[in-house]
């Protein structure tokens, strides 16, 4: 089978058979158990990395800990420096990052391009901020006092990534909290521990080649047990987790135990309303991306298609068509659009997802299944799947983690479609078609979509770096990315300055001493 370059990849990015996995910058431990890497392209082994101990943990906190006290003092554009020179790296290593991504995690060659891009603009995005990190003064009631509000820098930044996404979100987070003078411990997905090695290689070098200390990018490997050395660690002023609402929950809780703070990006449940006035063409482009794009394994994707009953025949039809076109295979060869799921796990809860969707009454009209034979042997690539279903069904309310779409009818006015989108426990994205002003401004309006991501005439699936991604409900309501997520990663102080000889009190109280 073609290799696409794989093995020389890995080689660029300093992925070797076995790696410690235990990083405080360039120096590396490797005593814990060794953690395996798979391929869900043919199933193949690709390389190990070690597990985290908590004696390797202990001591890499305490490093994180000293650099913050060095690292916190060096200027805001100074540490956007650093970043952009970061940034320049992953442009170098772009394509064989992109590789690595789509090895490791299965989702297309170009979609793993996509997500080093987005590594790319956040670097651009975060060099700007470093010069961006600004207060506010405020006037005084008090006459000769000024007062002011500022931001510092809060200390070790948790971060626990998922598999779908393996390195955009660490890059989301640790380029924000970097150049508002954090320092990071990153806990990638016990599926894609590769690509964390490869990212901990690239930013090792950028700060040893500004003689930076040991401690400011730190690396952890392992399951849950190693999260939660870090959720349960009051070192750790705040953590950011990317999973199931499930995960969320729980770290939510544990950090929430000992008051510390959260940023959670958990589960979607993502819908496109169809209207009557909507463009068949985008339509069809936007919801079948978003069904099967990364194997319908982003928190993003699309899992409900709610079609105005005027004009369900078509629209459905031409979907239906369009999956006709699909071509399943290696995600590394840039003739398939649609790659493998995860693991057999995944497999075997989209397997499950139909069962259950079938008995609830829901129709299958594209056939699902588990593709076999040359090219399929690792068992994870499944045909993306169309049922037509009721919003109340168990299963359409769930999100599963795979390429099925449900095709929902609505009847009536807009109002009558968002009340089927939002009645579910998620809120992340969400998206009308329409060339409707009206209904495009009621659906962006206080009673239309209640995610934290509404689009109009473009798909669920995917966001620019400029907005700030995150959503409501079950999903978490923390935000990452752009606008002014870089708030959560600092500490707010405010200031009063008396800068006359008398102290006069607040709200005019008297306390007079003789």
């Amino acid at each position: 089978m073609e290799n696409f370059g794989i093995d020389q990849a890995l080689k660029n990015l300093g992925v070797e058979a076995k790696n410690n996995g235990t990083f405080t910058g360039s120096n590396s431990t490797g005593s814990g158990g060794e953690l395996k890497s798979y391929t869900p392209v043919t199933g193949a082994y690709i390389a190990s990395v070690t597990s985290t101990t908590r004696e390797e943990y202990e001591h890499l906190v305490a490093t994180a800990q000293q650099a913050f006290l060095q690292w916190r003092e060096v200027t805001a554009p100074m540490r956007g420096e650093i970043v952009r020179q970061f940034g320049q790296k992953l442009r170098a290593h772009k394509e064989d990052l992109g590789k690595l991504v789509s090895y490791e995690m299965g989702k297309s060659y170009q979609e793993g391009l996509g997500e080093v891009q987005e590594m790319i603009d956040i670097c651009d995005f975060a060099v700007g901020l470093s010069r961006q990190l600004h207060g506010l003064t405020i006037k005084s009631e008090r006459p000769g006092h000024h007062m002011q509000e500022q931001w510092h820098p809060l200390g070790v930044v948790g971060i626990i990534s998922a598999f779908n996404f393996p390195v955009a979100v660490w890059a989301w987070n640790t380029a924000l909290a970097w150049v508002c003078g954090d320092v990071c411990i990153w806990k990638p997905s016990e599926k894609t521990p590769l690509t964390g090695i490869a990212c901990q290689n690239l930013i090792a070098e950028t700060l040893k080649e500004n003689d930076m200390p040991e401690g400011i990018s730190c690396l952890i490997n392992g399951d849950y047990t190693v999260g939660e050395f870090m959720t349960k660690d009051e070192r750790v002023p705040l953590i950011s987790a990317t999973g199931s609402i499930r995960m969320g929950k729980i770290v939510g809780q544990t950090v929430a135990s000992r008051l510390g703070k959260s940023i959670l990006e958990l589960g979607g449940n993502n819908a496109i309303i169809v209207t009557p006035e909507a463009d068949l063409k985008m339509t069809v482009i936007g919801s079948v991306f978003g069904a099967v794009g990364t194997a319908g394994q982003r928190c993003t994707s699309t899992r409900r298609l709610i079609i105005h009953e005027s004009i369900y025949g078509q629209v459905k039809d031409a979907i239906v068509n369009a999956y006709k076109q699909l071509r399943i295979g290696n995600p590394l060869d840039e003739k398939n659009h649609v790659g493998p799921l995860i693991d057999t796990d995944a497999v075997n809860n989209y397997l499950n997802a139909i069962d259950a969707v079938q008995k609830e009454g829901g129709k299958v009209i594209v056939e699902g299944g588990v593709l076999e034979g040359a090219g399929f042997e690792s068992g994870c690539y499944v045909k993306p799947c169309i049922v037509e279903a009721d919003n109340s069904y168990a299963t359409v309310q769930e999100e599963t983690f795979a390429p099925i779409l449900y095709l929902l009818k609505y009847s009536g006015n807009v109002h009558d479609a968002l009340a089927i989108q939002n009645g579910v426990k998620q809120g992340l994205s969400s998206a009308i078609m329409t060339n409707n002003v009206q209904e495009a401004y009621t659906f962006l309006s206080a009673t239309g979509s209640d995610c934290g991501i509404a689009n109009v005439n473009i798909g669920t699936s995917g966001a620019e770096i400029g907005g700030a991604f995150g959503g409501e409900k079950e999903t978490g309501g923390g935000r990452e990315s752009g606008s002014d997520a870089w708030k959560a990663y600092m500490r707010r102080q405010t200031n009063t300055i008396n800068y006359t000889d008398k102290l006069p009190l607040a709200q005019g109280i008297k306390f007079d001493l003789g």
